[in-house]
């Protein structure tokens, strides 16, 4: 594949409405300027959504390293400094750190790549350098109808041609029940500092069974923790009952496609609202987070949502929300050389935001909030080998994706 490179002098660029970068705290202003959908909603709290802008605006260097990729749902840097990444419709490949894609790798499962749906998240095991054990996500078609989001791990191996495969593959893990449709899937891995594995779904997005995200019979709407085989950790919060789902961790979720562990080994997550009401939560065993009876924002049609609540008791207020939405789609804790400003800091890709959104805290608060235009539909978001910030990007109703390194132009 042709190398391309674009080089983007981004901090005052491509600004449009909902993406100024003005200097920052104490002017008032902030990094969204568009009008929230639902007007009369008000924050529980000081800073809950449009946090201002932080006192020193980022200058970025943007460059594409490769381009004209299927279209991408997920990456992870290979010990080497490859990247392994998922195609939506169905194919895993390793492109090599000069953008090279090498050919898909053979023993990915059967995928149901309808909307939505697809090959999606993939995460190396912890002792993946002497295991070489993987895990990923999929919307996986059901024998007994429908489909629901899975999770499989196996061993990447090279075979004597120098080709990649998956062996011992096993499908260790699936949310039920199973639903014919095509949203909501979630979905991210994320291996807790125990070594238990974290899985976000989705509420499969259709009324009523997105009710079923407040049903703990039900895997719908939940955030699950397993342990590297898929079965349930004796210390989760409902192992105990009989009639709930043990591998539960939290409930009363909509459709997480963003999570990662903070520095202190916290999982974090960002979840899609609806119109309006994309929200940032530290979940916690057993808690409940509210959806669809409470939440920001208003459903696709204006109306409210159920009562039109955004507080009630026994149900968690996120940390942050946004509206309108930036759409998150993967997520990191910067730490790094590149950018010590962002050291601790909230990187989250922007589908509909189209960039980096960087969110800096204190004691668990949002501080500031700053936006990274890369004028594209930001699908995932990591951090190199290099300390430089990789994102899949994908242009407005392209089937193609392109993966962009993000590095600082400090001192120039």
């Amino acid at each position: 594949m042709t190398r391309f490179v674009s080089a983007l002098a981004m901090a005052a660029v491509l600004c449009g409405p909902g993406l100024a970068q003005t200097e920052g705290s104490g002017t008032g202003e902030t990094a969204e300027t568009a009008a929230p959908n639902a007007q009369g909603q008000e924050p529980a709290f000081a800073n809950q959504t449009r946090a201002p802008l932080p006192a020193e605006k980022t200058a970025v260097e943007a460059e594409t390293i490769a381009q004209d990729l299927p279209n991408l749902w997920s990456m992870e840097f290979l010990p080497d400094g490859r990247m392994l990444v998922t195609a939506r419709e169905g194919d895993m490949m390793i492109v090599s750190s000069e953008g090279e894609a090498g050919a898909p790798i053979d023993g990915v499962p059967e995928v149901m790549s309808e909307g939505q749906g697809g090959l999606l998240d993939v995460a190396l095991a912890p002792d993946f350098e002497e295991s070489g054990m993987i895990y990923f996500s999929f919307s996986e078609p059901r024998e007994d109808g429908g489909n629901g989001t899975s999770v499989a791990r196996a061993r990447l191996e090279t075979d004597g041609s120098g080709s990649e495969t998956l062996q011992d593959l096993e499908v260790i893990f699936r949310q039920t029940p199973a639903y014919e449709g095509d949203m909501h899937f979630g979905s991210r891995l994320v291996f807790g500092s125990d070594g238990h594995l974290f899985v976000t779904v989705g509420e499969r997005s259709d009324t009523p069974i997105r009710d079923q995200a407040q049903d703990l019979t039900s895997g719908l709407g939940k955030i699950f923790r397993i342990n590297p085989d898929g079965s349930a950790p004796e210390d989760n919060p409902f192992a105990q009952h009989a009639a709930i789902q043990p591998e539960i961790w939290s409930y009363g979720h909509r459709n997480i496609q963003a999570a990662a562990l903070d520095p202190d080994g916290r999982l974090c997550v960002v979840e899609h609202g609806p119109m309006g009401g994309d929200e940032l939560n530290r979940p916690e065993a057993g808690l409940n987070y509210g959806w669809p009876v409470i939440t920001y924002g208003l459903d696709y049609g204006g109306a409210p949502i159920g009562r039109g609540l955004t507080a009630m008791e026994g149900m968690e207020q996120p940390v942050y929300y946004w509206d309108p939405v930036i759409a998150p789609s993967g997520m990191l804790f910067y730490q790094g050389e590149e950018f010590p400003a962002w050291d601790g800091a909230i990187l989250v890709g922007g589908l509909v935001s189209e960039g980096l959104v960087v969110l800096h805290l204190e004691d668990g608060r949002v501080t500031s909030e700053e936006r990274i235009p890369l004028g594209a539909r930001v699908q995932d978001v990591k951090v190199g080998p290099d300390g430089a910030v990789y994102a899949i990007t994908e242009a407005d109703n392209s089937s193609s994706s392109a993966i962009v390194r993000v590095t600082s132009q400090a001192g120039e």
